[in-house]
């Protein structure tokens, strides 16, 4: 038996400009963390050795790959050649959620599969293949930041270079600072999911138009700055970033907010957040709140929202288990 985990992540400024109809055009960029929330999967050599065991959300027993109803699962056994094996996937956070959860997914099947098949596993190269297993084979109206967020893990500056290359930069800062920092993030449950593919695919329809792609632009330029200032060990206008890129956010696409969602926003921001944002492509899931010690308690009770703690994390996917 073998088992990998794979932490899922939070984006704090750039999202969006990882989607090829931007970056073909313009380099993208995000600033993103992985945090200690993660997709477990396991390999087992299955007693009928014709047979394909998975199980997920649902459970399937198929005598053929191409017989798989998941979508991500079908594509990547098919291509592995994997048979008599039991698949078996467990996550901290459903899917839906804004946190990355279906990339960790195939960043994680990958490196099992890999594991289990003895191919190697470096991070840039399990990265790349999730992207071309999710947006070149299965079409997927996806970006790359996710993928990439996964596989390495860690505080990074992604870059997405128009020719398709992507760059994984840590941001370099104290270590008192990004402790600092993790004790600020404060994450909510809306107690709504969201449909990130229909949002996407309208927002990359949405690069036709010039102020959409200035939006996007504009985005770019806030995660610059939030580097830089992170790289000076500077907090003091991450809030501020942090509620600008999320103004910039909401007009990209319709569907990325919703009433009750701007209600809980702005509640947040009489009661002590300095700024936030709607993780993932918007619609529901969790929202991220930058908020100083002296006033998080003021603002866990003025939202009375399921708190989900977390911490941000440093090693991206890992296997952690071999029997």
């Amino acid at each position: 038996m073998i088992i990998t985990k794979t932490p899922f992540r939070v984006s704090f400024c750039g999202g969006g400009s990882d989607l090829k109809a931007f970056y073909e055009k313009q380099e993208g960029c995000v600033i993103s963390a992985t945090v200690n929330k993660y997709m477990y999967i396991s390999i087992h050599p299955y007693f009928d050795h014709e047979r394909i065991s998975l199980k997920y959300s649902k459970t399937e027993l198929v005598d053929r790959a191409d017989r798989i109803e998941h979508r991500i699962l079908r594509e990547a056994l098919m291509e592995y050649g994997v048979t008599g094996v039991e698949i078996t996937s467990t996550a901290d956070i459903p899917a839906g959620t804004g946190l990355g959860s279906s990339s960790s997914f195939t960043v994680g099947l990958i490196h099992t599969l890999n594991a289990y098949t003895g191919r190697p596993s470096d991070k840039a190269g399990m990265a790349e293949h999730a992207c071309d297993i999710e947006i070149n084979r299965l079409g997927s109206p996806i970006g790359k930041q996710d993928q990439y967020a996964a596989a390495f893990g860690g505080l990074n500056f992604i870059r997405f270079l128009p020719g398709g290359e992507t760059l994984v930069e840590p941001v370099k800062m104290k270590k008192e600072t990004l402790a600092l920092l993790d004790k600020r993030l404060l994450m909510f449950y809306t107690g709504r999911l969201h449909d990130a593919n229909r949002i996407l695919t309208e927002q990359s329809a949405n690069m036709k138009k010039t102020d959409k792609t200035q939006g996007l632009k504009q985005m770019c330029g806030l995660a610059l700055e939030l580097r830089k200032a992170l790289e000076q060990d500077r907090l003091d206008s991450f809030g501020t970033l942090l509620h600008e890129n999320w103004l910039i956010k909401k007009t990209l696409a319709s569907g990325i907010t919703a009433p009750e969602i701007d209600a809980v926003y702005e509640t947040a921001m009489r009661h002590g957040a300095k700024g936030g944002k709607l993780l993932g492509a918007g619609g529901g899931g969790f929202l991220l709140f930058y908020c100083e010690e002296d006033r998080q308690a003021e603002l866990r009770e003025s939202l009375n929202l399921r708190e989900m703690p977390f911490h941000m994390e440093q090693d991206g996917t890992a296997e952690i288990f071999r029997e």
